[in-house]
Order: structure tokens, then sequence, then C-alpha cells
């Protein structure tokens, strides 16, 4: 096998979703996907990218992670983390480590990288469609797995096999655009039992702006609601879902066309 992945971009930013959103992290955005969701905002990962060794892939995340090498003792939390009853395992090192895409498990090469990730000390997410199996995965890494909504025009993709396989440290995320959307959801997290596994997430559909509007992308299928985020908050709180509501932080901050942010 060869030890190379097709890269789209490598950058530092802020964590703009999931439990850790608001934390410096490293993205690494690999290129290709296998579906075309109707709100997908990184199309142009779908084929622009070059081809990195795992090792360069590795010495490129080490060089942005290097501002946050401080001394044990000047950590954030390392006086805390030295309390009676406290665990260094609480605090993670910063930068997180995000693969993300387009797709990272279409490329085989992304679970040796995760795992020389893991090894070198560093807190690893991995951001996928949730329509791959996620068995091979390190169990040191905290997959954040989609489950496709009505909307996205995938929803026949999921792999409800991957279920099973989710752990505690683990993430589910709902994208949810439509009230369809926001039913599916609860119908899905009673059927599976979702609550007692992991952390679910209802992340809203911000509307693609001009420029992100890939002619692949699915349409939405005929007959949909859509949802503000404000109604989709309000509903979580009139029917006291356990699930945590969450907005694009990074298109609050940047403009929803910029990358590598």
């Amino acid at each position: 096998m060869s030890d190379t992945l097709v890269v789209n971009e490598i950058y530092l930013s802020l964590q703009g979703e999931s439990t850790f959103a608001g934390l410096p992290c490293v993205f690494v955005r690999l290129t290709a996907c296998n579906l075309r969701c109707s709100y997908c905002d990184t199309a142009y990962a779908f084929t622009q990218g070059r081809k990195l060794a795992v090792v360069d892939v590795l010495a490129e995340v080490n060089r942005l992670a290097q501002p946050y090498a401080t001394p044990d003792a000047t950590r954030p939390g390392a006086e805390s983390a030295s309390a009676p009853g406290s665990s260094r395992a609480d605090i993670p090192r910063l930068p997180l480590v995000e693969l993300t895409g387009g797709e990272p498990l279409l490329q085989p090469n992304a679970i040796p990288l995760m795992q020389c990730l893991c090894d070198e000390g560093f807190r690893v997410l991995l951001e996928t469609s949730g329509a791959h199996d996620i068995g091979a995965v390190d169990p040191r890494v905290r997959r954040i797995v989609d489950l496709k909504c009505p909307s996205s025009g995938e929803a026949a993709r999921n792999r409800w096999e991957n279920i099973p396989l989710l752990k505690a440290t683990d993430e589910v995320k709902f994208v949810i655009g439509t009230i369809e959307d926001y039913e599916w959801s609860k119908e899905q997290i009673g059927r599976y039992g979702l609550v007692s596994i992991c952390p679910l997430l209802f992340s809203w559909v911000a509307p693609l702006a001009a420029g992100q509007q890939d002619k692949s992308l699915k349409p939405v299928p005929p007959g949909h609601t859509a949802l503000s985020r404000r109604e989709l908050a309000e509903r979580i709180i009139a029917e006291a879902l356990p699930v945590r509501f969450q907005v694009q932080m990074h298109k609050v901050i940047w403009d929803p066309e910029q990358r590598s942010v």
C-alpha cells in the first residue's frame, strides 16, 4: 500500500462544531467524497487536492501545533491536573487534530495517520459521513458520525451497522434543515436508544452561499418545510430533547465562503 494521502488542505483554526467547539484545532481535510448532500459547503474537496506522504502530513500538523508545545508547568490546567484525584487524561492536548473532508474513510491511509497522531499525544477527532465502516478507527479517536437526515438527499446511505460500534467517547450528528429532518432525527434517537450511548448533536443547516452551490449536490426532496435556527432551538427546548444544539461557529466568525478557517 502506498503511504500517501490526497489532501485538500491542512490548517490551524478553531473547532467550530462538536462538544469541542471553540478549541484550537488543526484540520486535515482529505480529498474525495462519495456523497452529495444537499447542504454540502465543501464541494471543493470532492476533487481538489495533492498527494502527500503520511510522514509529511504528520510534519505539517506538528509544525502548526508547535506554538502550543509549552512545558507542562505552564500548560493550561497543569496545576489542577496535579491535584489529588485529578486526571491528566481529562485535559486535551492542544491543539486538537481533526480529520475531515470530503470523507476521510475513503482513503485507507487515514487509519494509520490517526493512529500516529494518537501515538504523538494529540486528541484526534474524525468527522465522517456515517456511510462507511468506523470499526477500524483507532479506539483513541473521537468519532463524530453523521446520521444523514432526509433533506440531505443521502439518507439511504446511512450505515446502520455503525451504531453498535459507537462508544461513549463518540458523537452522533444530525444536520437538520427541515421539520421532516427534525422529526426523523427524534425517531432514530428513540429507535436506537442513542441518548444512552454518546453525545448527540443537532446541527442547523446554514444556507449555502452562491459560490458553494455545486451542481452535483442532491436537491432537497419535495414536500420539505424549512426550519430556521431559532425554530430548531425552540423545538429542542419545548420538547426537552437531551441533545446539543449547534451552529457552525466558524461561519459566525468568518465569511461563510472563506476556506482554511
